[in-house]
């Protein structure tokens, strides 16, 4: 398989309280030095999810097997799904945490609060606001059991990382970068953001520090580029460029219903280097939304490249002096910076839609699900899409009901589409258990 990339280096003149000389002896952090074993299920916090039902929250801890250090850096990983679906044990995350637990990094895969009470641009805020507030309680986890004293995990909480795949990414680049809730007043109040927690939640182990060292997102992106500012951690992002759910530049973030405009790594890099933000940035020419998931050949030459590049950006920031093993490229596409009125960067653009469906049942199902149209003289494209953006099926009609018979079509979230000859369209989730 071929593959064309660009990298970004800014220089990471910044390392941890390890000896910068001494943290990669023996291969560590840099090479496969364990094998690596697992902890599920641990508990971090609780919180109720968007149909106000307590949730417990969850996650899993990677650590390479008789691995004795006592202070090891820790990257927190955060899982896709467009946040309807997902879950810790995601072969992306999973397969990110075995690597670099591998190296002698901890890595927990956390479970955050997934749904929405109907697919569009506000409830979607809230979806993001959520993930953050569970990603921030996992990394206050972590620094409680440090301060507790009881010390489990061994973290070295000037070391602590957190990475996010597709949703996770936006998850982890919110969780840094959106630090006011005037940001958001568009979609929510500052009323119902502070009923709801505020942006650090209350989803367990308030009080103690969320800080983290960096950023790493893979195919993610920020609402607005330049609410990244000056002294802010440094990121780590790697991006197809013909991702078609989270754009590689400012594009409509569509994972088969599109919600809101994002800005996508390629303008998130940009404004790092012109604000001096550290930062490494990867391009996959050509390739689609998250080629690294999945077990296929192809996705696992993807997967090494992530891993490598990652890698690299890692230990640069922990102080060792390996050689990369993804070597730079200076070509960079350009990209628009956009400019933003508001002195708080309020108003994230969303896209409307005019509805012309008006019954989908039974939802969920284990067969088929009917569709009833308001607009009888128009065609529809219906269309079922996965949680990574993926059309499942497609189908033109013209009647007044539609059946969408399940047949191989596998168990799961999916997002149901229907447009018509206007450029219209409606959506809404759809479960096939």
């Amino acid at each position: 398989m071929k593959k064309i990339y660009l990298v970004a280096l800014s220089a990471l003149a910044f390392c941890g309280v390890m000896n910068a000389q001494n943290a990669c002896n023996g291969g560590r952090y840099s090479s496969d030095v364990y094998t690596s074993g697992v902890t599920s299920a641990i508990v971090y916090g609780n919180n109720t999810n968007y149909l106000g039902t307590p949730t417990s929250l969850t996650l899993d801890v990677y650590q390479g097997t008789g691995d004795t250090a006592l202070a090891r850096p820790l990257i927190i990983w955060v899982h896709g799904g467009s946040f309807l679906g997902g879950a810790s044990t995601d072969v992306d995350v999973s397969s990110l945490s075995q690597h670099f637990a591998k190296k002698g990094f901890v890595c927990a895969s956390i479970n955050y609060r997934v749904g929405m009470s109907s697919i569009d641009s506000s409830d979607a805020i809230l979806a993001v606001i959520r993930g953050v507030q569970d990603l921030k309680a996992a990394i206050r986890f972590f620094y409680k059991d440090k301060k507790s004293g009881a010390n489990v995990y061994k973290i070295d909480t000037n070391n602590i990382f957190i990475g996010g795949s597709s949703a996770g990414a936006l998850t982890v680049m919110h969780s840094v970068y959106l630090k006011r809730p005037c940001q958001i007043q568009e979609y929510i109040s500052n009323a119902n953001l502070a009923a709801m927690g505020g942006l650090d939640g209350l989803s367990g182990n308030q009080g103690y520090s969320q800080k983290v060292k960096g950023v790493i997102s893979l195919c993610g992106a920020l609402a607005k580029y330049d609410w990244m500012e000056a002294g802010d951690p440094p990121v780590c992002m790697m991006h197809g460029t013909a991702d078609a759910v989270v754009t590689y530049n400012r594009g409509m973030v569509n994972p088969g219903i599109p919600l809101m405009y994002l800005d996508g790594s390629r303008v998130v890099y940009k404004q790092a280097q012109a604000i001096g933000v550290p930062n490494t940035f990867y391009s996959w020419y050509g390739a689609p939304h998250v080629p690294y998931a999945g077990t296929s050949v192809a996705q696992l030459a993807y997967m090494d490249t992530t891993v490598n590049f990652v890698r690299d950006y890692l230990i640069m920031t922990l102080g060792c002096t390996n050689a990369p093993l993804q070597p730079a490229d200076a070509a960079v596409q350009n990209a628009t910076l956009y400019t933003w009125n508001s002195p708080c960067n309020t108003g994230i653009e969303s896209f409307s839609a005019v509805s012309e469906l008006q019954q989908v049942f039974p939802n969920p199902s284990s067969s088929e699900v009917t569709l009833v149209f308001t607009n009888n003289n128009s065609t529809h494209l219906v269309q079922l899409f996965d949680l990574n953006g993926k059309v499942i099926s497609s189908v033109k009609t013209s009647e007044a009901t539609f059946t969408l018979k399940k047949d191989g079509i596998a168990a799961g979230i999916y997002f149901l589409r229907v447009s018509n000859e206007h450029g219209q369209y409606s959506g809404q989730k759809l479960i096939f258990n």
